[in-house]
């Protein structure tokens, strides 16, 4: 499987951007696919996920703001009223069982 993600960039606070991955390859093998993002100094955490039968989960520190969902092959990440702590890479992630797949990240900033 292989994933590409695009959609970054900066952006003001309060700001939105739409992030996608698209999935390639044995895609029928993903169980689910979800982002998560690194922020300079910081460990990678969880942002949201979207499982086959499109059951969500997301942070809580997200909630309300982001929405993730999901096409045939393509995993987005719609981010409205985004603040400066949402600074952060973001990657594309799959999974499959007993394999873990990720895409390149994508920085978003925000900052005015």
């Amino acid at each position: 499987v292989q994933l590409q993600a695009s959609g970054g960039g900066l952006v003001q606070p309060g700001g939105s951007l739409r992030l996608s991955c698209a999935a390639s390859g044995s895609i029928f093998s993903l169980l689910g696919m979800g982002w998560y993002r690194q922020a300079p100094g910081k460990q990678r955490e969880l942002v949201a996920t979207i499982t086959r039968g499109r059951i969500t989960n997301y942070a809580d520190s997200v909630k309300g703001r982001f929405t993730i969902f999901r096409d045939t092959n393509t995993v987005y990440l719609q981010m409205n009223s985004l603040k400066p702590e949402d600074t952060a890479v973001y990657y594309c992630n799959g999974q499959s069982v007993g394999a873990d797949y990720w895409g390149q990240g994508t920085q978003v900033t925000v900052s005015s």
